[in-house]
């Protein structure tokens, strides 16, 4: 019984960030003690008349379920960014393909606390490699949900190891109610909007960029 409890704390904990957009997150990160964790979302997904759940909007616009991860992306303002790096290194078809995929995907502010520099190197044709490669490292094959991935870091014994496209790994936890990917760099992304999901998989928000290993 203290187990069932335990799974249903951590899961619930995930969906509580699903259904709404946060505000924007600041270009320079400050540091973790001045920041202050997601507001607390409602646990169950909008409906509509007819009980189909409806998506969370992102970047001020709606994102359509019946729709792939690319034709939503484009219309997220708070996604151009990404978008962009996307067309730069050629995946757009990749990621209009069937998948299902799991994109977490990082906001324009995400991209902004790169070094100066960074985003406009890597859309260069000769850094199209790297690009590929630290895109990819934010794909996960098949569609990963909040359920699905709390299940996860619950069996885990509080973390959870994704292995992505690009082929090395992430690890997923809560922390103070919120649920952190942590890169292969040891560097931490929050996922601020989850469960947006597509005709091809789903995406979950996040307010850092990912970055492989080397």
């Amino acid at each position: 019984m203290k187990r069932a409890l335990l799974v249903l704390t951590i899961a619930s904990t995930f969906a509580l960030g699903a259904c709404s957009e946060p505000a924007e997150t600041a270009a320079v990160p400050a540091p973790a003690a001045d920041t202050a964790p997601a507001a607390p979302m409602p646990m169950e997904p909008a409906t509509t008349a007819d009980s189909a759940p409806q998506n969370p909007m992102v970047g001020g616009a709606p994102m359509y379920a019946d729709k792939d991860i690319v034709d939503n992306a484009v219309n997220s303002a708070d996604h151009t960014t990404l978008v962009a790096a996307v067309k730069a290194a050629e995946l757009v078809d990749t990621l209009k393909g069937p998948g299902p995929f799991t994109v977490f995907a990082p906001t324009n502010a995400a991209f902004e606390k790169l070094p100066a520099g960074t985003v406009d190197k890597l859309v260069t044709p000769e850094m199209k490699p790297d690009l590929t490669k630290v895109l990819t490292y934010h794909v996960v094959p098949g569609k990963v949900d909040a359920a699905t991935l709390t299940s996860q870091i619950q069996a885990g014994n509080g973390s959870a190891t994704l292995t992505t496209v690009q082929g090395g790994t992430l690890t997923a936890n809560v922390v103070d109610g919120n649920v952190i990917v942590t890169d292969a760099k040891g560097n931490k992304a929050t996922v601020t909007t989850a469960d947006v999901m597509q005709s091809n998989g789903v995406i979950h928000v996040i307010d850092t960029v990912l970055m492989p290993g080397a």
